[in-house]
């Protein structure tokens, strides 16, 4: 199997900390400018998984450098640079303690919930005989708390701004963000074949400016379907082709293993993990049109640091 990066212990020039989240390890340089290593890693139900993907924290990273420079005209966001395939440096942002999940269709977590007799989620009132994968009449937007450690928690847009969370001219810019940038997604989406279902952004501010941060459009924060054949699994009732993580959830499922205590990871074979990759190469390839370039596994770390140092450096 090729090689992942899993763990990253830098120590770049300025660098003041540094913050190993799920998937992403962020190093604060001099408290202005934040490198964010996409890894290998790859986590579900909020547990990280013990074994890496081959080429996933490329695919991620390019396919979020893509998507920030095709947005940068709807909202200012973060990025300045990718100096390695696996990397992007950016401005460092105050972020804000919720992330803002919109929802074009009923699946995933919001389905299982509704399958579950819930019939409001985050505030949003949800209306009754709606069916696995269906289109909402207009997005929704579900909002959850950024938890420090666990499982984050939904929250509603009237909670957040009377819990002080977030103020309210702040969210109220988050969520025309939010609803500008999944419109842009969508059409992508459907340039190419696919329908972009979900997906989740993070903003920001600095100098008193709203950004938006971290990742945005790509199989880890969204969901998409396949266009072709919609129509028509919608009304027979069977599962959507889907390009997203959440076939790894399904399998997960289908191994006992939502998360819970005392549920133990199944087995990922090197097999398995080869056909992660794949799918993960497969969807970058449908989504920005483009061939996937694998980059040089060698000693993933030492290239990630030679090349890193070299923009900090250059930049001084």
């Amino acid at each position: 199997m090729a090689t992942t990066l899993i763990n990253t212990d830098f120590n770049f020039p300025g660098q003041k900390s540094v913050y190993h989240g799920k998937v992403r390890d962020v190093y604060d340089i001099n408290d202005d400018i934040m490198v964010m290593v996409a890894t290998d890693r790859i986590s579900a139900f909020d547990v990280i998984l013990p074994k890496g993907i081959p080429y996933k924290g490329q695919v991620l990273n390019q396919i979020a450098a893509k998507f920030l420079d095709a947005t940068a005209d709807i909202v200012p966001n973060w990025k300045l640079a990718t100096p390695d395939p696996m990397v992007t440096v950016g401005l460092k942002c105050e972020g804000f303690r919720v992330e803002m999940i919109i929802r074009g269709y009923l699946t995933g977590s919001a389905w299982r919930e509704y399958q579950a007799g819930c019939r409001e989620l985050c505030g949003v009132k949800l209306p009754d005989g709606m069916r696995e994968n269906e289109r909402f009449p207009e997005p929704i937007i579900t909002p959850t708390t950024k938890a420090e450690a666990g499982h984050d928690e939904n929250i509603s847009r009237e909670e957040i701004i009377a819990q002080g969370i977030v103020d309210k001219d702040d969210y109220e810019l988050m969520e025309r963000y939010t609803r500008a940038l999944f419109r842009r997604g969508s059409e992508m989406a459907a340039e190419k074949g696919l329908i972009l279902v979900d997906t989740k952004y993070e903003f920001g501010k600095r100098d008193g400016k709203v950004y938006l941060i971290d990742e945005i459009h790509t199989p880890d924060s969204s969901r998409y379907f396949y266009a072709d054949g919609y129509e028509e699994r919608f009304e027979k009732g069977e599962p959507q082709r889907q390009l997203s993580k959440e076939f790894v959830r399904q399998w997960l499922i289908e191994h006992g293993f939502m998360g819970k205590a005392g549920q133990t990871v199944p087995e990922m074979t090197d097999a398995y993990c080869e056909s992660v990759s794949e799918r993960y190469i497969e969807l970058y390839e449908h989504i920005t049109g483009e061939r996937f370039v694998k980059s040089d596994e060698h000693d993933l770390a030492a290239r990630i640091e030679r090349n890193v140092t070299q923009w900090l450096e250059n930049r001084k």
